[in-house]
């Protein structure tokens, strides 16, 4: 593949850390948290661990900005999906339509499971970076959201800055292979727009985790002989 999604990415990340500094950290990390464009923690925070082994860096003011910048995006995001919450309603395409129901069912699962939820997806790549939005949606107390946001982020950003600075001089080795998460990017954005066209399509009911489509109870009833009491 001549041309890497990522391997760009990891150029412009590279260009904004080395020339603007922490402030460029706070910058990077908050368009990560945000989500939109998608820019990879995983990326971000290990070459940040090399220029703190390189000297260029404090590891905690890097730490603490990295942090900062999450959580500035973080809350953006939480703040568009809880402004949005109802002008969402009815948007969609064919089945694939947004009804009060599923406010309801996300307000549900926030109600039991919010804060885990928040602390734990901060862990995980790519979903890290887009749980902020149907937190907001849920109107997830804004404190509670902040507190397990911190929480979820603290082991993932430290333990990357941290695996960044034992990389030091090998970070270019390693980066040479970064191109191979291509694969899996795309395979994840295949994935998910044939997702949403089996929902549109009426193959699987709207919502997460895939489920099957009922028959419509219309088509089972009109199915039906007519009574043979009817004259």
């Amino acid at each position: 593949m001549t041309f890497s999604i990522v391997g760009s990415l990891t150029e412009l990340i590279i260009a904004v850390l080395s020339t603007v500094g922490l402030p460029g950290l706070l910058a990077l990390m908050a368009v990560e948290s945000f989500g939109l464009p998608p820019i990879p923690s995983e990326v971000i925070l290990p070459f940040t661990g090399f220029l703190v082994a390189d000297g260029t860096f404090p590891f905690a003011g890097a730490a603490a900005v990295a942090l900062v910048g999450g959580l500035v995006g973080a809350f953006a995001a939480y703040a568009i999906g809880r402004w949005w919450r109802h002008r969402i309603l009815g948007l969609g395409v064919g089945r694939l339509k947004l009804e009060p129901h599923h406010l309801e069912r996300v307000d549900r699962y926030f109600a039991r499971r919010g804060e885990s939820t928040v602390a734990l997806t901060r862990m995980v790549p790519v979903i890290r970076s887009y749980i902020s939005y149907p937190a907001g949606t849920a109107k997830m107390d804004p404190v509670k959201f902040g507190v397990y946001t911190l929480l979820g982020s603290i082991p993932f950003t430290v333990g990357l800055i941290y695996a960044g600075t034992v990389l030091r001089s090998n970070w270019t080795a390693v980066a040479a292979y970064l191109s191979y998460l291509d694969y899996p990017l795309i395979a994840l954005i295949v994935g998910i727009v044939l997702f949403f066209l089996l929902q549109i399509g009426g193959y699987l009911e709207p919502g997460w985790p895939p489920r099957r489509r009922a028959r419509n109870s219309e088509s089972s009833a009109g199915s039906n002989p007519p009574d043979a009491r009817e004259s």
